[in-house]
């Protein structure tokens, strides 16, 4: 039988080969495993007991690194899913252990949805074109952030994208999302207009849709989701919002936008590139038109006008 970390490094070998998950995917699945293999010193399959992960549930709960940070909820779910996606492994290649299903996650707080509506997003929306930079400088920026709103894309799928890919007569276009699954994304008017405005300003030979026009650069680079995120701020700060604002902020614009003029849920799902409905379920207690509608018929009735 082969030691917990030679099978540990077949698993991520699965991960990558056979279930095709992405590098940073399967990273994480390292760091996840390897320190739990390191937690237990090496244990065997059948030394994974409930008993043992009940323990490791807690020295996660009560970790915390050099400077007295502690790991998040989340965090310490993520480690759990990855050992959970261990086992399984381990049980399709009978090899006898813990069954995963007797690893529960941690309850999660409900997730709060920050997102841009009304003279905010108008504002954010608006901020590129009053920037003092060059004009093929705002003209991208312009680009991304209707792009942004427009599509709901994820800043790594924005960054990723490929001159190739978009068909500006088609109004839409396939991306890859997470897992490298395809979905259809839709361009707006504006986004499709200030795409077009961009790359007709374009003088450089880079098969990426969005570069850095860094002067220093010969070639032109594709922008990272860092600098996307920065420029993202950078408009916020333009338009007047003091909240933080991110390009996930957005997606969840978008989301919110949809819902609230009347999209289903199962539309939004697909749009936003979900594979879980629940995920998408964090955005209908910020949606409901029927709890608004009571609200607004029952409250504070007996004020007066």
């Amino acid at each position: 039988m082969a030691g917990l970390e030679n099978l540990i490094t077949q698993f991520l070998e699965y991960l990558e080969i056979e279930k095709n998950r992405s590098d940073k995917t399967v990273r994480n699945y390292n760091f996840y495993l390897k320190r739990f293999n390191e937690w237990a010193g090496d244990t065997s399959p059948s030394g994974i007991t409930q008993e043992k992960v009940r323990q490791y549930r807690l020295w996660l709960n009560r970790f915390a690194d050099e400077h007295g940070h502690t790991l998040k909820k989340n965090t310490q779910n993520y480690h759990l899913i990855a050992l959970r996606a261990f086992l399984k492994y381990l049980a399709k290649r009978d090899i006898k252990t813990l069954s995963a299903e007797k690893i529960e996650l941690g309850k999660m707080p409900e997730r709060i949805v920050d997102f841009l509506e009304g003279n905010d997003l108008e504002r954010i929306l608006e901020a590129p074109t009053l920037a003092d930079s060059p004009e093929v400088i705002k003209k991208r920026d312009k680009a991304i952030i209707e792009l942004l709103f427009s599509t709901g894309l994820r800043v790594s799928e924005l960054a990723n994208l490929k001159k190739e890919q978009i068909n500006l007569k088609k109004e839409e276009f396939t991306v890859r999302g997470k897992g490298d699954k395809p979905r259809v994304v839709f361009l707006s008017n504006q986004a499709r207009f200030w795409v077009k405005q961009y790359l007709e300003a374009r003088h450089d030979m880079s098969p990426f849709l969005f570069v850095s026009h860094d002067r220093a650069h010969e070639s032109e680079a594709a922008l990272t989701p860092r600098s996307v995120e920065r420029l993202v701020k950078k408009y916020s700060k333009i338009a007047g919002i003091t909240k933080k604002v991110t390009p996930h902020t957005m997606r969840h614009s978008y989301a919110t936008d949809l819902l609230m003029n009347g999209a289903d849920i199962r539309s939004v799902q697909a749009m936003l590139g979900h594979s879980s409905i629940t995920t998408t379920q964090i955005y209908t207690h910020i949606t409901n038109q029927q709890l608004r509608d009571v609200h607004k018929s029952f409250h504070g009735r007996r004020r007066g006008k």
